[in-house]
């Protein structure tokens, strides 16, 4: 008689694994590595360590089970060798697992109005009774703390699970951290990218965020290290761009777009925020200015075939609020705070329509030549 593969697995599926109660071809145990020679059968099983205290006597009942079933004068004894399946690697923890979302504001360019859109968004959406984080990732230019009035504080740190975490500083119902609350504001940071990057890094892993709904990240305007440190740090939920209506903002704005839509990075843009979109003096609401040219936001959204989030209006009390650290969203009776509380209104339909319809970003992997 004549011996062949399966012959050796129907008479292996006999062994019952003493621990785990199935047999050891159920449980992937039986290498595919069976070689036949004449009357000369080996083969390997496959242990999660090589001290298994189960070895010897699977080893024993495999021997029993191929004289019994495959035939008597099978060679067998000796001939079953024992492999220790690797180890899966251990995921990487996922850093701020507490936080649902987290999305970036952006600009194509300095100048529209980013930090006061991405400090009114958060205090609107905290204003709506989401737990809301704002982390100002404009390293160099900072001004989360003069948004928010609150250039005097000074983060401390506390131990979570023995680590040291930088307890962020709160108001407005918003929990901020910005490079800005760690040096003198009177001073320019005269920093290379590396240290740029590392203290961004340092801001998104070390700030004990706790659980939070959003997590806004204020990113410095144009295309730079600063996004390829967030995008390669953390899974960004989605992009919101801000611009202003004049044609020299749209097409800046147009490369940010594309920057993160881009194949290698891929972040949704969840859409583009129209700043300054038209003046309204105080003492006449109802009027509209497009000082700055008529729904530039609202075509370019239409050819990218991204949304339209909100249009802000240009209203002194906007410039006021940031001087005086009082966002206009706090307001939500007037022209702008309702204009703040409609932008997150749609935000977060834009961020529950992604999470419905897309898998989680990925976070962008290092690859060097």
């Amino acid at each position: 008689m004549s011996f062949y593969p399966q012959l050796v697995i129907d008479a292996l599926k006999h062994v019952i694994h003493p621990g785990k109660e199935e047999d050891i071809v159920s449980l992937n145990m039986v290498e595919d590595d069976i070689r036949i020679d004449g009357k000369r059968i080996s083969f390997s099983l496959k242990f999660d360590r090589a001290n298994d205290p189960f070895v010897g006597a699977i080893k024993k009942a495999s021997v029993q089970a191929i004289k019994k079933y495959v035939g008597e004068d099978a060679e067998i004894e000796g001939n079953i060798f024992v492999k220790v399946k690797p180890k899966a690697p251990r995921p990487e923890p996922k850093l701020l697992p507490e936080v649902k979302n987290i999305v970036a504001v952006a600009s194509g360019k300095g100048g529209v109005g980013k930090s006061t859109v991405a400090s009114n968004l958060a205090v609107a959406l905290a204003q709506m009774g989401y737990k809301v984080g704002l982390l100002d990732a404009d390293v160099y230019g900072p001004s989360i703390p003069k948004m928010f009035k609150t250039e005097d504080a000074r983060p401390v740190l506390h131990k979570v699970d023995g680590k040291d975490k930088i307890v962020p500083v709160e108001k407005y119902g918003v929990k901020n951290l910005s490079i800005g609350y760690f040096v003198d504001p009177n001073d320019a940071l005269v920093w290379r990218g590396a240290m740029a990057t590392n203290a961004l890094k340092q801001l998104i892993s070390d700030g004990d965020w706790g659980e939070l709904d959003y997590l806004l990240l204020d990113l410095p305007p144009g295309t730079s290290d600063i996004h390829l440190t967030a995008v390669q740090t953390i899974s960004l939920t989605g992009a919101v761009v801000v611009s202003t209506p004049q044609d020299v903002a749209l097409a800046d704005a147009r490369k940010g777009i594309s920057m993160f839509t881009g194949e290698k990075i891929n972040v949704p843009v969840l859409g583009l925020v129209e700043n300054m979109a038209w003046f309204t003096p105080a003492e006449l609401p109802e009027n509209k200015y497009y000082i700055f040219g008529e729904g530039g936001c609202k075509k370019l959204a239409e050819e990218l075939n991204v949304k339209l989030l909100g249009q802000i209006p240009i209203v002194q009390s906007i410039r006021e609020g940031g001087d005086k650290g009082e966002p206009s969203a706090l307001n939500p009776d007037s022209i702008t705070g309702k204009a703040f509380a409609d932008l997150g209104q749609a935000v977060v339909e834009a961020v529950d329509e992604r999470n419905q319809n897309l898998p989680p970003t990925k976070i962008v992997e290092v690859t060097r030549k």
